[in-house]
């Protein structure tokens, strides 16, 4: 790789873009590719999802979708930015540990414990192992750096809630996928423009757009025959990137000892990343209180999720993660705007609009609600 990349150089042709280019080609190309294979084995082995209380669908549908994204990610990082296996050394092996638990949830449903259980060991691999950790909150609740300590604490918490806040807004077709790609696509934008150091990010993020893209081919079509889910393998390892590549983004504006690298400030750089990923954070929140409101367990399944209320207004999964998605892009691109804003005051703007998000669906259905009634 090294060879080629000097034979690059050697003509005046960047490779940063040739790796951008090429990452997002065969990403996209080995996911699309693996699918059908994937979906002929799951039909033939009965290895399906079930409808179920909180199920939108009501067939069975093949639903390890997620084992071509791992197979896609995990093969174009290893070539286009290998940089990150170097830097992280634990990067590869925390994947692998998650590809295991969510194949087998997939196949056999583990036991929410067992899941916690690897979650935790894949959080204390990577925040520990390879120092990606929340060291800084910019003076948010008046705390700037954090103990050490406490630092891994609040990471790893942060990577459980993630991976499995993305479990729990894959609900219907094209949401988790959607809002994947988006995700990715605003912290690779980032990335890009805070320098070259970020590159090898940059194609990480370009990598997971790509894999995500040919997934939701198939997810989104209207043809039982191809349609596949991502599963448990697929919502995990993206929440778990994205825990990644989120914290990432917020170490970059902390102050480094190191050569060479630019220093970039930007007080709001946790907040600009909780309004990235605002949609499952909020949805999580939110189902948890109702349920605990309710006096019920927050581990027993509802359908107080954002994307059952939109069902519930009669519009079809495409509609409704088009709509989710498109009203958190706003609440993104509100907390950029307003990025110098107070990092607390911005805090509560964004969750409020994210809160509010939530409740829009409910307001509506019940003035709709009262308009037939009205109207009998």
């Amino acid at each position: 790789m090294k060879n080629f990349e000097l034979f690059l150089h050697n003509y005046g042709i960047s490779i940063f873009y040739v790796k951008i280019g090429l990452s997002f080609l065969f990403s996209f190309l080995i996911t699309f590719f693996s699918i059908p294979t994937i979906t002929k084995i799951s039909r033939r082995k009965n290895l399906m999802d079930e409808p179920g209380i909180r199920s939108s669908h009501i067939r069975k549908i093949p639903n390890l979708g997620g084992i071509a994204i791992f197979y896609s990610i995990g093969i174009c990082i290893s070539i286009f930015a290998y940089e990150l296996f170097d830097l992280y050394k634990f990067l590869f092996a925390s994947l692998i540990v998650l590809l295991y638990v969510g194949v087998m949830d997939d196949i056999v449903v583990m036991r929410a414990y067992k899941k916690l259980v690897a979650q935790i060991v894949v959080s204390l691999f990577i925040v520990i192992g390879s120092d990606i950790r929340i060291r800084s909150l910019f003076g948010l609740f008046g705390v700037n750096e954090i103990n050490y300590f406490i630092s891994i604490v609040i990471s790893i918490i942060t990577f459980i809630i993630l991976i499995n806040a993305f479990n729990l807004i894959d609900g219907i077709d094209g949401l988790a996928g959607g809002y994947s790609v988006v995700c990715s696509a605003l912290f690779g934008i980032s990335y890009y423009r805070l320098g070259e150091y970020n590159y090898p990010l940059v194609i990480l993020s370009v990598i997971i757009i790509g894999s995500v893209l040919a997934f939701l081919y198939y997810n989104l079509s209207n043809y039982r025959a191809v349609k596949i889910f991502m599963g448990d393998t697929g919502s995990m390892l993206l929440g778990f990137l994205l825990a990644f590549t989120c914290i990432c983004f917020i170490d970059i504006f902390i102050d480094k000892d190191l050569m060479n690298v630019p220093k970039y400030h930007l007080k709001s750089a946790p907040v600009i990343a909780v309004a990235i990923l605002i949609l499952p954070i909020v949805d999580t929140l939110n189902v948890i209180l109702v349920r605990l409101w309710n006096k019920k367990s927050p581990f027993v399944a509802d359908k107080n999720h954002i994307h059952h209320k939109l069902l519930k207004l009669d519009l079809t999964h495409k509609r409704s993660s088009f709509y989710i998605i498109s009203y958190y892009l706003f609440i993104v691109a509100v907390a950029y705007l307003l990025r110098h804003t107070n990092v607390n005051l911005l805090l509560v703007i964004i969750l409020s609009l994210g809160f509010l998000g939530a409740y829009l669906p409910d307001f509506i259905f019940v003035l709709k609600n009262n308009k037939l009634k009205s109207n009998n």
